[in-house]
């Protein structure tokens, strides 16, 4: 999936260069990008544990997130000088070429996995999605990390919609000022996936996954409040407390179903839990389109941080009582 992003990715600077380039192109391109990364997530989240064992899942996890949340500081600043500097096609042709440095990086991993056991029943892909299903509806935990991600994501949807609407134009920041809140939420993304191994050691590997996203989720609904002036400096806050909270939980609830899902049954429990995590995304970029057309950016994004607060209930049902993962039944 790595080199079909990269093939994918050299098609735009290549047709740049032949005067072909179209609207189109950029939509099909960016669709089977997206569709190639659900199935390289798919795979690297099962392949992990087979990597590294169950029990070091949540580092590796951890540094992982640490690595990629590096990019997203320093690749938006570093993408905009290169397209001032290049060009916008000859940037993307980078980009093809980073997604190269990564697929010869992957074929450099010497470890392989234990050939799979047959699966019972048939081997249809009907078959295997169904059993999918079966296993995360019928799995009390898993049920509530679904339910948790789902909410999350689509709260985070409708916020994405409106937010910087909200800043420019409710609050009167400056686009500088703007890409600082940003930037400073990336920051705390950064720190979050750091500490988390820590924060795993301190309050435990299961209550971790729950306890910090309830701890910061309720510090993002005073930025909603906010108005011109010293107060819109909450915003930085909510931005960076929501970032901090969503990673930690994001590393946790992974590790924890890295580490108890059954090896025979993890890659489609992950391709389920992905599918119905995601769903919801397009529907809430939805809402948040008409909800801040019809009640303002600053009420859609009061709405939408609620909702975060009210999506670590069903986590910490699923985990109520329970401190560390290896307390909880066998899968």
């Amino acid at each position: 999936m790595t080199l079909a992003r990269a093939g994918l990715l050299a098609t735009i600077p290549l047709a740049a260069a032949l005067g072909t380039i179209s609207i189109t192109q950029l939509i099909v391109v960016s669709l089977l990008v997206g569709s190639a990364r659900v199935f390289f997530d798919v795979g690297y989240q099962s392949y992990l544990p087979d990597l590294l064992g169950p029990d070091r899942v949540l580092g590796g996890n951890a540094a992982m997130e640490t690595i990629r949340s590096t990019g997203q500081v320093a690749g938006p600043g570093l993408g905009g000088w290169l397209v001032g500097l290049a060009g916008a096609a000859d940037v993307v042709a980078v980009q093809a070429g980073t997604f190269l440095v990564s697929a010869l990086s992957l074929l450099g991993i010497r470890h392989r996995e234990a050939p799979p056991r047959p699966h019972p029943g048939p081997a249809t892909l009907r078959h295997q999605i169904g059993e999918g299903l079966r296993f995360v509806r019928g799995n009390r935990v898993l049920r509530g990390l679904v339910l948790t991600s789902a909410l999350g994501n689509f709260a985070f949807a409708i916020a994405s919609s409106v937010v910087v609407l909200y800043m420019a134009r409710d609050l009167r920041l400056s686009p500088a000022l703007i890409g600082l809140i940003t930037g400073g939420g990336s920051l705390a993304a950064l720190a979050g996936a750091a500490l988390t191994p820590r924060l795993a050691r301190a309050i435990g590997s299961a209550r971790v996954v729950w306890l910090p996203l309830a701890v910061t989720a309720p510090l993002a609904i005073p930025g909603a409040l906010a108005r011109p002036g010293w107060t819109s400096w909450l915003v930085l806050l909510g931005t960076a407390a929501g970032e901090f909270g969503q990673i930690v939980y994001a590393i946790t609830s992974v590790s924890l179903r890295q580490r108890r899902c059954p090896p025979r049954l993890l890659g489609r429990v992950n391709a389920t839990t992905r599918f119905l995590i995601m769903g919801l995304f397009p529907a809430g970029a939805l809402l948040g389109g008409a909800l801040g057309s019809a009640v303002g950016a600053r009420t859609t994004l009061l709405a939408s941080f609620l909702l975060i607060v009210v999506s670590a209930l069903p986590a910490h049902r699923a985990l109520r009582g329970v401190r560390d993962v290896e307390q909880l039944p066998a899968w």
